[in-house]
């Protein structure tokens, strides 16, 4: 989890998400970042149009790297772990748990969307494996 320290100045945010990624990055060295598809509400443009700053500086970061990007709709990380593409997020919580075995799900209920994202990823990147 990346956790900024800068609050209300843009510029210092994103650069402590590339920096925080980076780090990631450089110590884990995945193969591939998988993102959920940025979705915007027509009442909340200005929360699209921040997330889209964020989007592109989590690209960046994997583009500097040579990672491969995967983007996933909300809406197939939904379907694809609960049969439901509009499962509420308690849902895909409980999902998470019982694929990961845990007793609780995890804080901050971020952490869960991001599991499910990159177990979305690797179901789909599983069966796309046996089915060559």
């Amino acid at each position: 989890m990346i956790r900024g320290r800068s609050r209300g100045d843009l510029p210092a945010r994103l650069r402590e998400i590339h920096e925080g990624l980076a780090d990631v990055i450089q110590s884990l060295a995945p193969e591939v970042l998988a993102l959920e598809e940025l979705y915007s509400h027509y009442e909340r443009p200005r929360t699209a149009i921040l997330m889209g700053h964020a989007r592109g500086v989590i690209c960046l970061a994997a583009a500097t790297a040579g990672i491969p990007v995967r983007s996933y709709s909300a809406t197939q990380v939904k379907r694809l772990l609960t049969g439901n593409g509009r499962a509420p997020k308690s849902q895909v919580q409980r999902a998470i748990c019982q694929q990961f075995q845990l007793a609780a799900p995890p804080e901050p209920p971020d952490v869960a969307d991001a599991l499910a994202i990159a177990l979305c990823h690797h179901f789909l990147e599983r069966d796309l494996v046996r089915s060559l």
